[in-house]
């Protein structure tokens, strides 16, 4: 295909406002194609926690289509969706802080698209078109926009070629200075010249860096107003180098800020929030270069892997680092970052999601080995550095003695199921204290009713009958009501137990007062992952990321080596104190009793406070719904009826899942680019 194609066919448009409090804008095009696909391009300024753009297809009266829109990573965005031939109109819902501008509007043929997936990658063109014939018509999009509109991160260059944007900032004259500081050696001082050389370029003047020299140098370069050089030697603290500053930032040689980085930083260090800290997204800049697009501030990834890079820091925090020691020029921001990490709230951090700096280093975790050790033992912390086969993590203290644990299971039948899960807890768990309620719905198998005899004679269990409809969240309701433990752990009936050690460290993260669910690294009987959080918004609604990947897959970041903060898990296995489960009303059977109930409660949590983590150290083998099926007729109505309960309650969720990167893809499950 030639270059440019996938733009499309540009068409005329207006983009008029409507009175609606969420979709208030109405975008009109020339001709009023249908049956085709569209191609939105459109820039967006860079905000703290932005919202996505939304697009809803109105089909009739009682049926529209919504899709959420990617977010600008480089200043530009592009979205790739179908357009009904039955779309009366066409709404989108708009961040007003983002300034959208919607710049173009393509229009591309069914066979332009076709033509593309096949040419990308055939197989996935013969499955849409098999799916077009049986009337799924969100699948059959979905695995062309995932072809054809999304590209993975070893693209990074192509992608982000029609993408980049230099962003017109109007920094005020008048405001705080800057303050740098530089800490390096003689032999990066051809690395110092390209970070001040980027300096230099800044739309912001308000700044003065301060190159800070452990060993000397003869020349120095930029000096000036703005560039000062001086001697490390006898600098233990901030302070020692920048006696005063309102905001501060500590680079690396090496390190390039785009020309607009500093004024959208600073700008977002002004918001009404008065955030503490501000961080923005960066890409490496070898021959292969790739995105580094993080989160929103996690903490606990944070002290683990050292991700924000680049940081402005200003307000009580910065006035807690300045006096704060640190080590030798090499370690200077990495002592600074750890202290920032045990120190700042979420609402306090701000992360700019733009690509505002190149870093030389390939895509790497930060902290070297004992710097985490080290500040751990200097804030008299419990919390352990431990070095797991996949990487160096946090490991939290066991409450002792360890607290009574309540599994609950609802199931029917399977007798080869609940067996092996049963087996697998009572023979194959190391926690010394657990208790095993099992919330049978209606079982007629006399196998299983044998086996319930057997193990009615074990202390450690309870059978719980539930007769009625199956009804997931009041039957776990049911059996967390009935049971006695301090930490509840919800578990499917087609689990089975790997390790001895998942539910300690289930335990080990659910007992920390500002954590509320914890899930599980959950794997496919062939090794894959099947879940390893969840991100809200993934398929529209929510979704398990980097599904079917192989089972050791790092994840961007390596995020998926960690234990780390997300916006919800699979109740296939979770954990959660039980006074946090009933504070917010457990799982809401009015609403889900079948499907999104385990992403509701996490946020309801989160709402409440507590905070979701998902562990790679309580390793589960999961057959997903094995005993129930896939849903089909009447179980699929039910189904899409829960869901779009589930995106009238969490909407701004979905259009920003915290923890997922808004130029990250919502149609694939491989953190895809789009």
């Amino acid at each position: 295909m030639r270059r440019g194609a996938w733009l499309g066919r540009s068409t005329a448009f207006t983009l008029d406002p409507r009175e609606d409090a969420v979709f208030g804008w109405r975008l009109r095009l020339s001709g009023a194609p249908r049956g085709v696909w569209l191609v939105l391009t459109y820039r967006e300024h860079a905000v703290d926690r932005p919202l996505r753009p939304l697009i809803r297809l109105v089909r009739d009266a009682d049926r529209h289509d919504v899709f959420p829109l990617p977010g600008a990573a480089l200043g530009a965005a592009s979205w790739l969706g179908y357009l009904p031939s039955d779309c009366t109109d066409i709404h989108l819902a708009l961040d007003p802080r983002t300034d959208f501008e919607l710049e173009r509007v393509g229009v591309r043929s069914h066979a332009d698209i076709f033509a593309e997936c096949f040419a990308k990658r055939p197989a996935r063109a013969f499955a849409a078109l098999y799916n077009a014939v049986r009337g799924d018509e969100r699948r059959f999009r979905d695995i062309l926009r995932g072809a054809c509109a999304t590209a993975p991160r070893t693209r990074y260059r192509q992608w982000a070629a029609s993408r980049r944007r230099l962003e017109a900032v109007s920094p005020p004259e008048a405001g705080p200075v800057i303050h740098l500081v530089l800490p390096t050696g003689r032999s990066d001082a051809d690395a110092v010249v390209q970070t001040l050389r980027s300096l230099m370029a800044q739309t912001l003047s308000r700044w003065h860096c301060t190159v800070a020299w452990a060993d000397g140098c003869e020349t120095m370069p930029y000096a000036g107003p703005r560039v000062s050089h001086r001697d490390w030697t006898g600098a233990s603290s901030l302070r020692d180098l920048v006696p005063h500053a309102d905001v501060l930032g500590i680079l690396t040689p090496g390190e390039c800020l785009t020309p607009d980085a500093l004024a959208l930083m600073t700008d977002a260090l002004g918001a009404a929030s008065a955030p503490e800290m501000v961080y923005a997204d960066g890409e490496t800049v070898a021959d292969d270069p790739r995105p580094r697009l993080k989160p929103d501030w996690s903490p606990d990834l944070a002290l683990a892997q050292g991700y924000p890079g680049f940081t402005l820091y200003a307000g009580g925090l910065l006035a807690d680092l300045m006096d704060r020691p640190f080590g030798p020029p090499e370690t200077c921001r990495i002592d600074i970052g750890l202290r920032a990490a045990g120190a700042v709230a979420p609402e306090r951090a701000a992360h700019l999601p733009r690509i505002l700096l190149q870093v030389p280093a390939a895509d790497r975790a930060a902290w070297p080995a004992g710097r985490v050790e080290r500040y751990l033992a200097e804030t008299g912390s419990a919390v352990r550095w431990q070095r797991f086969p996949a990487g160096p993590d946090l490991l939290w203290p066991l409450p002792e003695p360890a607290p009574l644990v309540s599994i609950v299971i609802p199931s029917r039948d399977r007798l080869d199921l609940i067996r092996t899960a049963i087996d697998g807890l009572l023979n194959g768990t190391a926690y010394p204290a657990l208790e095993v309620v099992i919330v049978d719905n209606g079982s007629t198998d006399p196998a299983v009713h044998t086996y319930y005899d057997g193990l009615r004679r074990d202390p450690r269990v309870t059978i719980l009958d539930w007769l009625g409809p199956f009804d997931f969240s009041a039957m776990t309701n049911a059996g967390v009501a009935s049971s006695r433990g301090r930490v509840v752990v919800l578990l499917n009936n087609d689990i089975a137990v790997l390790r001895a050690d998942w539910l300690d460290a289930l335990v080990r993260q659910a007992c920390r007062p500002e954590v509320g669910a914890v899930g599980a690294k959950l794997l496919y009987a062939d090794g894959t992952l099947q879940h390893a959080g969840v991100v809200v918004g993934l398929g529209g609604r929510a979704g398990h990321i980097l599904r079917r990947r192989p089972g050791d897959t790092p994840g961007h970041l390596g995020q998926m080596r960690v234990a780390h903060e997300v916006s919800a898990v699979t109740a296939a296995c979770l954990a959660v104190e039980r006074h946090k489960y009933d504070a917010v009303g457990g799982l809401d059977a009015e609403a889900f009793p079948i499907d999104f109930n385990d992403v509701d409660l996490c946020l309801r949590l989160g709402a409440a406070g507590y905070k979701t983590v998902w562990t790679p150290h309580a390793v589960v083998a999961h057959l997903e719904s094995t005993s129930r099926g896939p849903a089909v007729g009447a179980a699929r109505v039910r189904f899409e009826a829960e869901a779009e309960r589930f995106v009238a309650r969490w909407r701004d969720t979905i259009r920003h899942d915290p923890y997922y990167h808004p130029a990250l893809s919502l149609t694939t499950f491989g953190e895809d680019l789009e």
